[in-house]
């Protein structure tokens, strides 16, 4: 793994916390560093970081708001 790409890693608790749970992502980004973005895009999507994860978990709160009010009234 090159110098770059294990201090990306470093710099960022999530890739840490999700190769320690994936471990065979050391393999992978030892034999081809060019697979980082892959990487990054897995752990987007396993910790739901996506800009779309995001505005669902956003609407999701709101309607769970809404309910609360609604169920107050």
């Amino acid at each position: 793994m090159n110098l770059d790409t294990q201090f990306k890693i470093k710099n960022n608790p999530l890739y840490i916390k999700y190769l320690r749970e994936n471990s065979y992502w050391y393999k992978m980004l030892n034999r081809e560093p060019n697979n980082f973005k892959i990487f990054e895009e897995e752990v987007k999507l396993n910790y739901k970081l996506r800009p779309s994860d995001r505005i669902s978990q956003a609407l999701d709160y709101i309607e769970m708001i809404e309910t609360i009010m609604s169920t107050l009234k």
